[in-house]
């Protein structure tokens, strides 16, 4: 097996989990149990294999599947008996299929009135599709009780509600008066929302893709490799609750980091002690570097982001501090903030001071990665800084020794000056630790 460090985009294309898999259906039937175990869902796969393996995982943990076969289906492009079902899944009074497992077949076209569970065990990169899919459920049927529908999201899709583009002016507004029901009719005046007629299927290319080379008579050849485990153990990282309110903004209702003890003792065990934590990311003259460790130990940044409600906000010093050491932490944009407020920059001229204020609100956005990246000269508003003024300034502010903004207000820090220009060794003194 290739030695690289996996994520979610390979999970179920690349990379088979199978204890991923009964972890995930073991999660949709959990919710189901306790809400409406005859609500109507519909599982977004990433191909057809993946939605023939959800279904089989589904079978084996849901009672009522053992003895009514239909109760869970998988209905996709190649499986005759399963799209057979696609009537009797969108019909209002047919109680089955209850579950449908998909991977395309329902993205569009499939008017699912009463569908209850969108679960996402896709990965969706594309706006239009996303807005397909959460479509399948955004019908209401007062009659029978749909006035909500609920999305599981496993693979980080319900992202792209933050995006803008998600959202825009509404095509029909509908405003009811005194008599008129609170639900709008399905026809109004304006222009046409009907969906698009079903496009032909097309088959996933990677649907079709062998999973150990060769063609599916076992016959030699190139394919794509599939890798399927199933001795690795899976576990539940992180759960948000979310939903929208009345001005349809996403509210965190609930966040749980259920692995954060174990993320709290891989930092403990990778640094020690805070002061040990603290002399290492001094001494390292890459912090990126610092991160690449961690990746390697099973905790990359995007995992440690996710400890805790805000951590997208803070830079990798402040959560390793604030996860593993209990430190309170500030936000890249408080730290920046700080800085500004010392005039730590004060002392340089105006074509060094431009550059690291240009750095420090790269630092704010996105984090020490960005600042010791040599590539952000190719940016605004440095690129226009490096036409304006052409002095040493820029490639002295980009080099590993960039200063980053970890400063304590207790602490003064000490620094040379070289004409308008921090010497290059001390530069990087021009930082504390907290």
């Amino acid at each position: 097996m290739e030695q690289r460090q996996y994520n979610t985009k390979d999970f179920d294309r690349n990379l088979v989990l199978e204890k991923r898999t009964q972890l995930v259906a073991t999660k949709v039937w959990e919710y189901l149990k306790v809400t409406d175990p005859m609500a109507k869902t519909i599982v977004f796969c990433d191909n057809q294999d993946h939605a023939e393996r959800m279904r089989q995982a589904l079978v084996k943990i849901i009672p009522a599947a053992a003895s009514n076969r239909r109760y869970v289906m998988r209905i996709t492009g190649d499986d005759r008996e399963g799209k057979a079902q696609l009537s009797y899944f969108i019909d209002n009074d047919e109680p089955y299929p209850v579950i449908a497992t998909t991977s395309k077949l329902l993205t569009t076209g499939v008017d699912a009135k009463t569908c209850k569970l969108i679960v996402l065990d896709q990965n969706i990169n594309s706006m239009t599709e996303f807005k397909q899919i959460i479509g399948r459920g955004t019908r209401l049927r007062e009659d029978y009780q749909k006035l909500y529908f609920t999305i599981i999201d496993f693979k980080g899709a319900t992202r792209l509600f933050a995006d803008p583009d998600f959202d825009g002016e509404p095509t029909v507004i509908y405003e009811p008066k005194a008599d008129d029901p609170v639900i709008p009719p399905d026809s109004m005046d304006g222009p046409s929302t009907d969906e698009p007629e079903v496009p032909p299927y097309s088959p996933d290319p990677m649907d079709n893709a062998i999973p150990t080379g060769g063609d599916r008579n076992g016959n030699a050849g190139e394919g794509r490799t599939k890798y399927i485990i199933d001795d690795v153990d899976v576990r539940l990282a992180v759960e948000r609750s979310q939903y929208l309110d009345a001005e349809g903004k996403l509210i965190t209702e609930d966040y749980r980091v259920l692995l954060r003890g174990d993320i709290r003792r891989a930092l403990q065990a990778e640094f020690g002690s805070l002061k040990d934590f603290l002399r290492r990311w001094n001494n390292a003259e890459r912090k990126q570097a610092v991160l690449e460790e961690l990746a390697e130990h099973g905790v990359p940044l995007a995992v440690l982001q996710q400890a805790i409600p805000n951590g997208d906000e803070l830079d990798a010093f402040d959560l390793v501090a604030h996860v593993a050491f209990d430190q309170e932490p500030l936000t890249r944009r408080e730290r920046a903030n700080n800085v500004k407020k010392r005039d730590v920059f004060g002392k340089y001229g105006e074509q060094a001071r431009a550059v690291l204020e240009a750095l420090l609100d790269k630092f704010a956005d996105h984090g020490v990665q960005d600042i010791e990246d040599a590539k952000v000269l190719e940016l605004p508003p440095l690129m226009d800084l490096a036409a304006r003024h052409k002095s040493g300034a820029v490639s002295l502010a980009v080099s590993n020794n960039t200063p980053t903004p970890y400063m304590n207000s207790n602490r003064q820090s000490t620094t040379r000056r070289n004409g308008n220009r921090p010497s290059r060794r001390n530069f990087r003194n021009t930082r504390t630790t907290r």
